[in-house]
């Protein structure tokens, strides 16, 4: 039976009741359940539905580790993503990872569905956590030389050669590729598989980075702003100053009569 009264302010309550983890929350609901005070009652509720928020999120996240054990079996599992196939300026660059089952890093997702501060974050906690990353990045005029389909087979030998390990299933973001042995491919595993979630997020990152960097070598681009995308001002920046050396010159003729180089 929750207790009628506390000796605690209704503040202090909510408070408590805010800041507590899911698996306290139960209890600190029954303490204070009865309590007549309306702000107490409120911070009950609120507490009741985070929980609720948390235990689905949870579920999620051990739902990709499960689709990766299915996928996976029980050798050495590598999860493979890219990020930068269709920009305009920049590398293509492939990550791969090794999650152990255990334990989960929570708040895994495609890392389309995450904000670049909560991508950071998971970013070095994948880095912790993982068993083995790889990354690959091919220049655009290595993309320019060879092709896209090629390139991308390249970046995703690369990445799980990088890992060190000899994987016995290479779980793929996407479709069939034939770029390494015992490739799977599962269209939408960023978002349904661990270790893939967890390569589209090292990538995103790993790359955002480096556009940065490029941004400050090559001003006036918005390197930083676009990741080297086609976006309007990155568009009529290549139209007024022409290209740079790290613009892939066979992604921007529509943009340019005659391709000039900075």
């Amino acid at each position: 039976m929750a207790n009628m009264t506390t000796s605690l302010s209704a503040t202090a309550v909510a408070s408590e009741l805010a800041s507590a983890g899911i698996d306290e929350v139960p209890a600190l609901v029954e303490r204070y359940g009865d309590d007549p005070r309306v702000q107490v009652r409120r911070a009950c509720d609120r507490a009741l539905r985070r929980r609720e928020r948390e235990l689905a999120e949870r579920e999620r996240v051990l739902g990709l580790y499960e689709r990766m054990r299915e996928l996976g079996g029980e050798g050495v599992v590598v999860g493979v993503d890219e990020v930068g196939r269709g920009s305009v300026a920049g590398p293509l660059t492939v990550c791969a990872v090794s999650l152990p089952a255990d334990p989960p890093v929570w708040g895994i997702n495609d890392s389309k569905q995450l904000s670049p501060a909560r991508r950071a974050v998971l970013a070095a906690q994948i880095a912790e956590a993982a068993d083995a990353i790889g990354i690959c990045h091919i220049p655009p005029e290595r993309i320019d030389a060879i092709g896209m389909a090629a390139a991308l087979r390249e970046a995703v030998a690369g990445a799980v050669a990088d890992t060190g390990l000899e994987p016995d299933c290479v779980l793929m973001d996407g479709n069939p590729l034939g770029a390494v042995p015992n490739e799977r491919d599962v269209v939408h595993g960023d978002a349904t598989v661990a270790a893939i979630a967890a390569a589209s997020i090292v990538a995103k990152v790993t790359r955002d980075e480096l556009m940065v960097e490029l941004d400050a070598e090559y001003p006036g681009y918005h390197l930083a702003q676009s990741k080297g995308y086609a976006s309007p001002e990155h568009i009529a920046a290549i139209r007024e100053r022409g290209l740079t050396p790290v613009h892939r010159v066979s992604f921007c003729g529509n943009f340019l009569e005659t391709p000039r180089l900075f």
